[in-house]
């Protein structure tokens, strides 16, 4: 039994190791030689039934930046993912390659556009909890957090119809977008898959694994930082325009790649966690627009720069919420 034992614990992971550690180099070599990557002008000049396909597996193997060096010694495996040391200049990061039995997704991550590791560790989770609870409690205490949120849902009123205009469009466009993937499964699907390729570059996946308390704070992080403020707030500074057509492009195709066409029963347990992000948008959409009727009705620029941070603020709030009840969603019901 010994034997039996020592081949079962030490000598068979380690061979099946080996395996994926050689069927993860092949698939990198071939990677990077351009056979897995279909070009985007492929893509753009496919047929309408060869679009869908070409799309998925650009999504899943993006090609190969200019200049990039690979090196193939000195891999590094992490569960199902195999990753090798790589560079572009001075930018390095690293190829990961997912297989199980093959290889199913090849791509390069650079360190700058990976999560910061702290935001990974245990310790940043119960911050974040801790900081949440001490946010809710000043809400229901006299503060100037108190005060802000007070003064932002008295601009919701004062705008009220704006701010109805910029939900129905808003919203609108998602139902379409929802409706037009009934049509177009398979392209939608291809969408999705270029959206889930996004995120696994970042390392988000990485933090599904790391219970509710990081993912809630991981989730938090990305959509604030990248959905609200840099696609949010600057563009909304711009007096409010660039920010309307980005998110009208954005709902739209938010509302194809995630669409009940494709996530069946799921589409409502995923639905509060939509609401809420998609309002948080909505907000600083609105608040880009106040700032453009403020300063173009004479009562200027700074009085609409104040209302466009009032829903910002708001924005984070409902961005808050979404960030736990996602966590909790992904981690318990899905």
């Amino acid at each position: 039994m010994r034997p039996l034992a020592f081949l079962l614990v030490v000598v068979f992971p380690w061979a099946m190791a080996s395996s994926a550690v050689e069927l993860a180099r092949q698939a990198a070599e071939a990677w990077l030689a351009g056979k897995l990557s279909p070009s985007l002008e492929e893509v753009l000049r496919a047929s309408p039934e060869e679009a869908p396909k070409l799309l998925e597996r650009y999504a899943l193997f993006p090609p190969p930046p200019r200049g990039l060096s690979l090196n193939l010694d000195s891999p590094r495996v992490e569960g199902n993912r195999v990753l090798f040391p790589a560079a572009v200049g001075e930018e390095v990061g690293v190829v990961v390659v997912l297989e199980g039995g093959e290889a199913k997704r090849v791509y390069f991550r650079p360190e700058g556009l990976a999560l910061p590791g702290y935001l990974l560790n245990p310790a940043s989770g119960w911050g974040f909890l801790l900081l949440s609870l001490f946010f809710g409690f000043l809400l229901f205490q006299p503060s100037p957090f108190r005060a802000w949120l007070l003064e932002a849902l008295a601009l919701l009123r004062a705008y009220r119809g704006l701010y109805l205009f910029t939900n129905l469009f808003l919203y609108g466009l998602f139902a379409l977008g929802s409706l037009l993937a009934y049509g177009m499964p398979e392209m939608a699907r291809a969408v999705q898959a270029l959206f889930g390729g996004a995120l696994e570059a970042i390392g988000l996946e990485e933090a599904t694994g790391k219970g509710i308390l990081v993912l809630a704070g991981v989730i938090f992080h990305w959509n604030f930082g990248q959905g609200l403020f840099l696609t949010g707030l600057l563009p909304a500074l711009l007096l409010g325009v660039p920010v309307f057509l980005l998110n009208a492009l954005r709902y739209l195709v938010f509302g194809f790649a995630l669409s009940p066409a494709l996530l069946g029963a799921a589409f409502l347990v995923h639905l509060p966690t939509l609401l809420l992000e998609l309002q948080a948008y909505i907000l600083v959409t609105f608040g880009g627009l106040v700032l453009l009727a403020k300063t173009a009705g004479g009562e200027g620029y700074r009085k609409g720069l104040r209302a466009l941070l009032l829903t910002f603020y708001l924005g984070a709030l409902f961005l808050l919420l979404a960030a736990w009840y996602e966590a909790w969603e992904v981690s318990v019901l899905l």
